[in-house]
């Protein structure tokens, strides 16, 4: 498969326009595929839990170098995952209102938070 270089020019990044629907849906390709967001290429992690320090095909680093920067995606992770289950499970109350399957809801309520962070 071809790769195209989505890469940005040097002067792009002082751009303020918005990037095009084709670059766009191309880095987005590029972060559902696990892929080096400069080439496309990869390999970009050792195993599922730990990232390489650089892009396998083009050497790019992956790491910021801040050993903190994870925190804030770990935290809008768990807000988006709680939010979207509270969300269901208040909808599934009103849904089943006035006949609520409060044991259900006692299993379900738990395995879905720990199950939500995971998937997202």
């Amino acid at each position: 498969m071809p790769q195209h270089n989505l890469a940005r020019e040097p002067n792009d990044e002082l751009s303020l326009e918005m990037p095009s629907a084709r670059r766009t849906a191309g880095l987005l390709g590029r972060a559902l595929t696990l892929r080096c967001p400069n080439c496309g290429g990869g390999p970009t992690r050792e195993h599922w839990l730990r990232m390489r320090p650089a892009c396998g095909s083009c050497g790019m680093p992956i790491e910021r170098g801040e050993p903190d920067y994870f925190i804030g995606s770990m935290m809008f992770n768990l807000i988006l995952s709680e939010g979207l289950f509270l969300v269901l499970l208040v909808g599934g109350v009103i849904a089943s209102w006035p006949d609520i399957a409060w044991t259900a809801l006692e299993i379900a309520t738990p395995l879905g938070m720990i199950a939500a962070p995971i998937l997202l």
